[in-house]
């Protein structure tokens, strides 16, 4: 039986996402049907809401493919719509799909505080670690001259990562400004930006020049905008970690799943 929902599409910092709240199970064709550019509304992921009674509300991120994930920039984008619907005032706690996390708004920037990490794998060539979702990072030069199709697919289809996947992430330091572009497992492409990622790269970036700063700040570029995350450095962890940036709503509509 079809169903009418109706939805709203954001963006943070070029990263794009369907929100909906009129439905909470979804299934794959679904998913895919509402992300494709050309024979739906066309996004990074979806990301499905619902009112809680533990938290202010729940979400589920979906990228897509249809395949779970928790997300950065999602999550920012998630409760900039809370806001808008008036679900919460300016500050929230929300469960998705790595647990729980807590966030505030300011005007039209959310600051979401990510799960502390306490592992990095350090290899020749680059970073290994988890900041809600798995990243490789690693630097390069000419950034922008860079095929990240093809140097990410050598990564995201190797045999270690082929099967459960891994986003890849390629950074260069100009002038204090950490510069990312990131390929995202799910998308199977080039994304404008990524939360998590830039989590990631800034964290790698922190090790890389061995840093010494107890509290840290790390300003990125990404293909769609500027993005801040700042962090604590503990003895053997990294600890209360904010994303920050933008999220914008840029229309809604309805559509028949």
């Amino acid at each position: 039986m079809s169903k009418t929902i109706k939805f709203h599409k954001y963006q943070g910092t070029g990263n794009d996402f369907v929100i909906t709240s009129d439905i909470y199970e979804i299934s794959t064709s679904q998913i895919v049907k509402l992300c494709d550019r050309k024979f739906g509304i066309g996004a990074d992921g979806l990301i499905v809401m619902q009112k809680s009674d533990k938290t202010d509300f729940d979400m589920m991120y979906y990228n897509a493919d249809g395949t779970e994930s928790f997300c950065g920039n999602g999550s920012r984008c998630a409760v900039m719509h809370a806001k808008h619907l008036g679900w919460i005032q300016n500050a929230c706690t929300f469960n998705s799909n790595d647990g729980e996390h807590t966030a505030e708004v300011t005007d039209d920037e959310v600051r979401l505080k990510m799960h502390d990490v306490d592992m990095v794998l350090v290899e020749d060539e680059g970073f290994i670690l988890n900041t809600g979702s798995p990243h490789y990072v690693a630097y390069t030069e000419e950034l922008e001259l860079l095929d990240i199709i093809t140097a990410a697919h050598t990564i995201r289809y190797n045999d270690t990562f082929a099967d459960t996947g891994i986003n890849v992430n390629y950074i260069e330091a100009r002038n204090g400004i950490l510069h990312i572009r990131t390929y995202e497992r799910g998308v199977e492409d080039e994304t404008l930006s990524c939360g998590t990622g830039a989590t990631a790269a800034a964290i790698a970036h922190y090790i890389e020049k061995e840093s010494t700063q107890k509290k840290y700040s790390q300003k990125l570029q990404t293909q769609g905008g500027a993005l801040t995350v700042t962090f604590e450095k503990k003895s053997r962890s990294f600890e209360n970690i904010f994303l920050c940036g933008p999220a914008v709503r840029v229309f809604e509509g309805e559509i028949t799943l």
